[in-house]
């Protein structure tokens, strides 16, 4: 693995969660100031060999990380290496259930921040709208090439801006990414 990358930012962990299942039909209050972001990619944070998904705003500056699991870490990694696995996983699973269903995946949204943990909502069909953890919402986006947008009050309160100084350190997670495999993700 790469050497640990560093941002000059008071150390604050978030989680990813999801509260009890919220299926909704009615658009949500944090639909109305919301940012689209791009998945940077993934990679693990040492020493603590954690996983963590980077995103970073389509028409900004702010960096989004977000801590998961090495599952979810590897899903968003096979889909940006176009690894196909020979038997679907889970997010290919749920990918192929709303397309029998013609029921499309409209975007993801990151609508909040809680108690350092974060929650995503799937826009699906016609504005229904389902709680999600943001690395299974991010793993599924990538699958069916939704756009994945965060409430602009979660990037107030969570997002980072990298100083030019560090933009070389972002140049070479890009590159580590190039080279790291999905396997590296296992527990």
């Amino acid at each position: 693995m790469v050497p640990g990358w560093h941002v000059s930012r008071p150390a604050r962990v978030a989680r990813v969660g999801a509260g009890p299942c919220n299926v909704q039909g009615e658009v949500s209050s944090a639909e109305a100031a919301v940012r689209e972001l791009s998945v940077v990619g993934v990679r693990v944070e040492l020493p603590t060999n954690q996983p963590i998904v980077l995103l970073k705003e389509v028409d900004g500056e702010r960096y989004l990380p977000i801590w998961i699991g090495a599952v979810e870490a590897t899903a968003i990694a096979y889909e940006q290496q176009g690894v196909k696995p020979a038997r679907p996983l889970t997010h290919d699973l749920l990918r192929d259930v709303l397309a029998a269903l013609k029921a499309p995946l409209r975007a993801v949204e990151i609508v909040e921040m809680r108690d350092n943990i974060f929650y995503a909502e799937l826009v699906i069909g016609e504005g229904v709208r389902v709680s999600a953890r943001p690395s299974d919402s991010i793993a599924l986006a990538l699958r069916v090439g939704a756009p994945i947008r965060c409430a602009d009050q979660v990037l107030t309160e969570a997002a980072i801006v990298i100083p030019d100084e560090q933009e070389d350190e972002v140049e070479k997670f890009r590159e580590f990414l190039e080279q790291v495999r999905p396997e590296d993700f296992a527990g």
